[in-house]
């Protein structure tokens, strides 16, 4: 029996244990801007979200795809509270079988339904996704140690 901890189940213990993420996103001019949104996993690797289009993160995504992700465990003592990723974001355009896997998400967790036309021209809001290419944790050193799930 090992003593290692088991980096991949620790990370997708923090995705599914949390609501939240924080999205790192850049400007035109490589200005940062960091915004938490809630987030529905459609894999440990997909990650959707809803915001306004006129949200700063929203407008960063226009010009810069490439983002950073943290889902944080504040609730988690000492290391391995946060899983780290880099992705690339963008605005879900056939969004009939994703906003089916948020509503559900958002249902599980006693928020509201939503629907196709929340989230198209003229909703208020449209859906974004993230698809990730690197995921670390952090070990006790704070040092990056690479993790892959599915």
């Amino acid at each position: 029996m090992s003593d290692e901890p088991d980096l991949e189940q620790i990370a997708r213990s923090i995705v599914d244990g949390n609501s939240f993420m924080a999205l790192g996103t850049a400007d035109a001019e490589g200005v940062p801007w960091v915004s938490p949104v809630w987030y529905a996993p459609v894999s440990y690797r997909e990650y959707l979200w809803v915001s306004k289009p006129g949200a700063r993160h929203s407008h960063n995504l226009v010009t810069r795809p490439e983002i950073a992700v943290v889902i944080y465990d504040s609730h988690r003592v000492g290391w391995f509270n946060g899983l780290y990723m880099a992705a690339v974001a963008e605005q879900v355009e056939d969004v009939d079988a994703p906003i089916d896997v948020y509503t559900r998400r958002s249902e599980e967790q006693g928020f509201r339904r939503w629907k196709r036309d929340d989230v198209v021209p003229p909703g208020r809001f449209r859906l974004y996704r993230a698809r990730v290419s690197e995921q670390f944790v952090l070990d006790d050193h704070d040092e990056r140690i690479p993790v892959h799930v599915e």
